[in-house]
């Protein structure tokens, strides 16, 4: 039976930190991180296929960051700016227009969240423009999300676009997650149902 086209018309997609660190043989590895890379690469396609926005989000933190370790912080140290860690995973494929957001960049404060972070420039560096702010010029009312870890990065990302207003689409085969606790990855996905996400 033919499969009704998905209307994305006022969605953006966005792909949470699927980067070397958060990947099998990376400083912080989600366990089967590298797994959600074939799922994204279909969706990628189909939001290029109706010229929607892509988003990758990543983490750049400085050496000293306040959630490694050495700072008594949770994570060992991932994700340092400049490094194999904290670049996309090689088998992501990155549209030339996809745009993309660096988040956790200043030493003394946490952000797992892509609405933490800040749009990159055309030639790199970091622009003062908000992820809320890009995604509302784009006039995205819809989030579609996907990529690593389910229970940090990718829910907080989510709870934050439910607190703005944006409606929130979770890929449930497009996520894995550290767990920490057992458990931790499925009691995330839970909440953000719970708040009003959608879970496909």
């Amino acid at each position: 039976m033919h499969q009704p086209t998905l209307d994305l018309s006022d969605a953006a997609l966005i792909v949470v930190d699927v980067q070397n660190d958060f990947c099998p043989g990376g400083a912080l590895a989600v366990p089967d991180g590298d797994h959600v890379i074939p799922v994204v690469k279909n969706w990628v396609n189909t939001f290029q296929a109706q010229d929607r926005p892509i988003i990758f989000t990543g983490d750049a933190h400085p050496r000293d960051h306040v959630s490694f370790q050495e700072r008594q912080g949770l994570w060992p140290a991932h994700c340092v700016k400049g490094t194999w860690g904290a670049a996309y995973h090689e088998a992501l494929e990155i549209p030339h227009n996809a745009f993309h957001v660096e988040k956790g960049f200043l030493a003394d404060v946490d952000a797992y969240s892509g609405f933490e972070g800040l749009v990159m420039g055309p030639d790199g560096t970091r622009t003062d423009q908000s992820l809320q702010s890009l995604l509302d010029s784009l006039h995205v009312h819809t989030i579609y999300l996907a990529g690593l870890a389910t229970d940090y990065c990718v829910k907080a990302t989510g709870l934050n676009g439910l607190d703005l207003g944006y409606k929130v689409v979770l890929i449930g085969d497009a996520i894995r997650g550290v767990n920490v606790h057992p458990n931790d990855s499925n009691l995330a996905v839970l909440v953000l149902e719970a708040r009003g996400a959608e879970i496909i």
